[in-house]
């Protein structure tokens, strides 16, 4: 049944449970059937009456059945959609004629839009159909309307379509912003990933009163702004406060991507300056309170509204030959950044993006994207690399992205584009689309690809080299590919002569710097010693090492914990003993100062204890590190040449990555006492900041060393964390079975490692929640192996101080 609005009088009492009924027939050939219901909202309702007759819980369909009905049109023109109300179109097999994909919301409005000029197809009016008028008119509105209702019901797409989709199925938007409550005592507020911050001074409030503060970027700034005596050097600021009622104004610290000049004529002819309005339009007036550090300006506000703009530009008073802009009176880098799908697909389009500024966002939503010549719905894409570079004036750009590995191409007429200099000096953000194919059939595996930056009328140029994200899970499974191939051992990565040799940064041994801080509110000092959590006395500063909470036991009882460094010590801290404040808050940081160095070789620590598989390090390492030199230079073997590797490692670079690597264990091996192999060989990649092969490292070490560790206990830990039942317990120790047909006690490590494996594989990238689930499942057990072995919390802290040793350690200037 469908609901058909060429009748006089919509049928609005349908035998929903029926049609629910109906559709069981067909459930065994839908893969979603199970999770069906629970993922999409327009079929919920259905599914629970058929279990419930007095169900009362009703989707806005059953509250208002007619809702899309002025949309719905004879089933030749719709024909797959997930969220139509004709349950059997929703199982129906999809057609060929729309490659099996679902209706996208520009589908939908290309109806709407035929309707609008065609009013021989367009449904009669009746008396509910005024209801949806305004959203008929309102092309956005009725395009909002659509995607609430859509953005959960992405599950039903056909898995053939996906698999050679370029990942649409995000429909969400994103805002970088933030908001943070204060109180009289003032504070600060970041955006994240930028140099933009709000300082709310002390008495900002009255007493008992609170501020909201809301911060958030806007990447394309005013076009008023922009043209030859004024250039935007930052994203659009938007700020909203919630209390009027104040009696201090706050400061705006900006961070920007420009510098004035050392010589006379441009010191005098321009200077850094904020504009500032109540409207995003404008009209913009530019503000004298400024102060101005190097590249760091700082305005203060006190023309407070609810809502505000403020944007940093370089201003000119005039233009003096030979100066022909504002931009030759500046120093001014300009910063790239290329975008992609969350996981790459045999198709896929990656974005090249210029900014105006030096704030680049770690995800983009799309609105341009096109796909077999129809706009496709705005989409998500990530980050996957970014570089910055010195451009004096505007100038004509060539852009050009080349695979390096023979998997991959990108399209013949995307290989190369030209941005012009005009769109350079409106500030605004300019884009490139590059369309990317897998060639042949083989497995699917990321890659990279070097991006050129060429100056037109000059040799400069600008390049660096972007690695993709990891195929979609599973999706080699899905592909079609020949039978003969199905069965023959795939080629894992591209040739290694081919991927190039990546610049890993340089570490530098230096302090760590802290934006946030705690004082300790009473004295904690512990007769029993527990490994990983800070002893502090009232009063103490103890330096965060970022605002994330860590879980996990104390003396008896499950707590939340900061990372805090206290006496050049890294540890936990209570939350609930310590008051958080800013850096221009605390008053004597002495004791919470700390090194990089001493940084990485404190979390590092866990890795002395932690059981692990020699042969397992050594190929995940040497297929992970693509530089021996640099991994050699780290690891104290500088004196290294080629003429030190035999014949069989000089081949290629995983084999000379997997040499040094040997050559360490064996020293480690010849000196047990004082050197140990795997704590020796995380320090040194963590100093060329290879964070992400650390943590697949960290993970696996905990998972084995925790199976280890529970032994036959793992059973009451699969119940805790999977639900398993006894049958599927006794699956899982079945291979590992004697003669007698039980598990030794020493080999019970096995069937709780192939368990623990197997349930972490469900979190994707997720190492963090793998290690903190694991964490709260362990402590929460009876007899917990967490009350002495502690490594697992030593791991957590490693990864929350992945991000502060960054920011620290590496200069992205001098990587750069």
């Amino acid at each position: 049944p469908s609901l058909n609005v060429n009748e006089s009088k919509l049928d609005l009492d349908i035998d929903w449970p029926g049609v629910f009924k109906h559709a069981q027939a067909v459930s065994k050939t839908n893969p979603f059937w199970n999770e069906l219901s629970g993922s999409n909202p327009f079929v919920h309702d259905i599914a629970a009456s058929n279990r419930n007759e007095n169900n009362k819980h009703l989707s806005i369909l059953k509250e208002k059945p007619y809702l899309f009905s002025t949309i719905s049109s004879n089933r030749d023109s719709l024909d797959s959609s997930g969220d139509e109300l004709d349950i059997d179109c929703l199982l129906r097999k999809t057609s060929a004629r729309r490659s099996g994909r679902s209706k996208s919301i520009s589908d939908f409005l290309d109806i709407v839009d035929n309707r609008r000029f065609n009013p021989h197809k367009a449904a009669p009016q009746n008396s509910t159909a005024s209801d949806m008028t305004w959203l008929q008119n309102d092309r956005e509105a009725y395009k909002m309307a659509w995607l609430s209702h859509r953005q959960l019901t992405r599950s039903c797409l056909d898995l053939e379509a996906m698999s050679h989709s370029p990942g649409w199925a995000q429909t969400q938007a994103t805002d970088i912003h933030v908001v943070c409550k204060l109180n009289h005592e003032g504070g600060s507020v970041q955006l994240p990933d930028s140099d933009i911050n709000i300082h709310v001074p002390v008495g900002h409030v009255l007493p008992g009163e609170f501020q909201e503060v809301g911060l958030k970027a806007i990447l394309n700034p005013p076009l008023s702004c922009n043209n030859e005596l004024s250039s935007t050097v930052s994203p659009l600021i938007e700020l909203t406060l919630s209390n009027l009622n104040t009696s201090e104004g706050i400061f705006l610290e900006v961070k920007v991507a420009a510098k004035v000049k050392n010589d006379p004529l441009s010191q005098v002819m321009s200077d850094i300056v904020c504009f500032f309005s109540l409207n995003k339009e404008g009209p913009f007036k530019k503000l004298e309170n400024c102060y101005i550090y190097q590249d760091t300006i700082q305005v203060k506000l006190t023309d407070l509204s609810h809502v505000m703009y403020a944007v940093i530009a370089v201003q000119a008073s005039k233009i003096q030959p030979p100066a022909t802009n504002v931009w030759d009176y500046v120093h001014r880098t300009v910063s790239v950044g290329i975008y992609g799908p969350k996981h790459i697909h045999p198709s896929f389009t990656a974005v090249f993006t210029v900014f105006g500024h030096n704030y680049i966002p770690g995800k983009l939503t799309i609105c341009d994207i096109k796909k077999g010549g129809k706009s496709m719905p705005p989409v998500v894409f990530q980050l996957w690399g970014k570089h910055t570079f010195l451009l004096e004036k505007p100038q004509d750009l060539n852009i050009s992205l080349v695979s390096c590995d023979p998997d991959f191409q990108v399209k013949m007429e995307d290989q190369s584009r030209n941005i012009k200099k005009e769109e350079l000096k409106t500030g605004e953000m300019v884009r490139q689309q590059f369309l990317f194919s897998m060639l042949g059939c083989r497995e699917m595996h990321f890659f990279v690809f070097l991006v050129q930056i060429k100056i037109l009328k000059s040799s400069q140029v600008t390049e660096f080299h972007v690695t993709t994200p990891d195929p979609a899970p599973k999706l080699s499974g899905i592909i079609n590919r020949p039978k003969r191939l199905q069965n023959r051992k795939e080629i894992k990565s591209a040739p290694w002569l081919l991927i190039p040799t990546i610049k890993y940064p340089k570490f530098q041994d230096k302090s760590l710097s802290i934006n946030t801080y705690g004082v300790a509110l009473k004295t904690v000092l512990r007769q029993n010693k527990i490994d990983y959590l800070l002893e502090y006395f009232k009063g103490d500063t103890i330096a965060l090492l970022g605002e994330d909470k860590v879980k996990a036991i104390g003396q008896t009882k499950m707590k939340e914990w900061y990372v805090g460094v206290l006496r050049r010590k890294i540890g936990l801290v209570h939350c609930k003993n310590v008051k958080v404040i800013s850096k221009e808050q605390a008053m004597d940081t002495a004791d919470s100062e700390l090194t990089t160095k001493n940084l990485v070789e404190q979390i590092a620590l866990p890795f002395k204890k932690l059981t692990y598989i020699y042969s397992v390090v050594l190929s995940t390492v040497s297929e992970s590190v693509y530089d021996w030199r640099a991994l050699a230079e780290v690891l104290g073997y500088s004196h290294m040449s080629l003429d030190d590797f035999n014949e069989a490692h000089v081949d290629k670079e995983s084999e000379r990555v997997a040499h040094v690597v040997k050559k360490m264990k064996q020293d480690c091996h010849a000196n047990k006492k004082k050197r140990l192999f795997l704590y020796e060989l995380i320090v040194a990649l963590l100093k060329i900041d290879c964070q992400g092969l650390v943590a697949r490292l960290t993970q696996d070490t905990i998972i084995l060393t925790s199976a280890v560790k529970l032994g036959k206990s793992w059973r009451e830990l699969a119940e805790k964390l999977a639900r398993l039942t006894k049958q599927q317990i006794e699956a899982y120790e079945g291979p590992h079975q004697g003669k007698n047909g039980t598990v030794a006690l020493e080999m019970m490590w096995k069937p709780a490692y192939d368990f623990l494996y197997t349930w972490a594989a469900h979190y994707g990238d997720g190492y963090r929640d793998v290690l903190q689930d694991l964490q709260s499942a362990l402590d929460k057990m009876k007899n917990p192996v967490t009350k002495q072995w502690r490594e697992l919390t030593g791991a957590l802290i490693l990864v929350n101080c992945m991000e502060v040793l960054r920011a620290s350690a590496f200069s992205k200037m001098e990587e750069e």
